[in-house]
């Protein structure tokens, strides 16, 4: 894949922009000191669910905030400005995913499109190490993989999420913690204040990668 000096790589192209990775979107300086402010700032939640006959922990630390409630002293409002710049979008929340070392993961799915504005993007800024991201389409074939470096930015249609699904894959080597930034469109009857998946806020199951 071709590097583009003033825009970014196309991943999977639809009629909506499809996914697009940006692999410089902010410096390293700006990216270092977005991650330690949401590591030591966000509150950070370790879930736990059903799965089959047992409850087992999900293998990452999340977080969740509605976009008009963001606490103090967050760089979420310096993202999304930096966002919307380059993907404009009506977004209304920020999640956020802590991997904290190559156990912890995200299975391959796609996001819960009725919890999504139809047609609105999300975006996903990287922060920490790299991880690997693989995608692949719902019809079958080879998974892509990218690796989603420090600073980075990788855009993804509403349409994107009916054709493809993406994950984050376990990995064996040692690698530095890393962290997805989120914005997302919600619909208005997802309740404002609280996690669309049932929990309150910081508590719940947002899972882009």
């Amino acid at each position: 894949m071709d590097l583009f000096d003033n825009g970014p790589q196309v991943l999977v192209p639809d009629a909506e922009g499809g996914i697009r990775y940006w692999p410089g979107f902010v410096g390293e300086a700006e990216a270092e000191a977005w991650f330690r402010a949401l590591r030591d700032g966000c509150h950070w939640q370790h879930e736990r669910r059903p799965m089959y006959d047992r409850i087992v922990d999900v293998p990452r630390l999340q977080a969740w905030y509605p976009l008009h409630g963001l606490p103090p002293g967050l760089p979420v409002a310096a993202m999304l400005e930096r966002v919307q710049a380059a993907v404009p979008g009506a977004y209304t929340s920020v999640g956020l995913n802590l991997y904290r070392d190559g156990n912890d993961s995200v299975a391959m799915h796609n996001d819960t499109l009725h919890h999504l504005v139809p047609g609105e993007p999300l975006a996903l800024v990287s922060l920490g190490g790299t991880r690997r991201m693989n995608i692949r389409a719902k019809a079958g074939g080879r998974a892509l993989g990218i690796d989603l470096q420090p600073g980075s930015l990788l855009v993804m249609s509403h349409a994107s999420q009916l054709t493809h699904e993406h994950g984050i894959p376990k990995t064996a080597k040692a690698v530095p913690p890393r962290m997805s930034v989120v914005f997302r469109a919600r619909p208005e009857d997802v309740p404002r204040g609280r996690d669309p998946w049932g929990g309150a806020a910081g508590h719940g199951r947002e899972r882009a990668a």
